[in-house]
């Protein structure tokens, strides 16, 4: 099993929306692509001194699975158009662990 993690960050202004676009929007897209490996997303929110942390933690069977939904660069960040207009900043790259446990 594979984490795919990564961070974005946004003002306190656009948190609400943007988490919404995420849960709405986002999330439900990923999930209709039926990537074959997938198997969820986690979405962990967190106020810092002068803006929300984001963070996203998907799970996939094999890097296999992980370039089906990212491409052959598959630390490349995927971040929507109108994730990016929310964002005041994200990672570029995604960082990938092994599930050991």
């Amino acid at each position: 099993m594979i984490s795919r993690i990564w961070h974005g960050y946004t003002t306190f202004e656009n948190a609400d929306a943007y988490e919404t676009l995420l849960k709405q929007e986002i999330f439900v897209g990923i999930k209709n692509r039926e990537i074959k490996g997938f198997t969820e997303i986690h979405l962990l929110r967190r106020n810092l001194i002068n803006e929300v942390e984001f963070i996203t933690i998907m799970w996939f069977d094999s890097i296999e699975s992980v370039k089906e939904f990212s491409g052959d660069d598959y630390e490349r960040a995927v971040v929507p158009q109108k994730a990016r207009k929310l964002l005041a900043h994200f990672d570029k790259r995604s960082q990938h662990y092994k599930n050991i446990i």
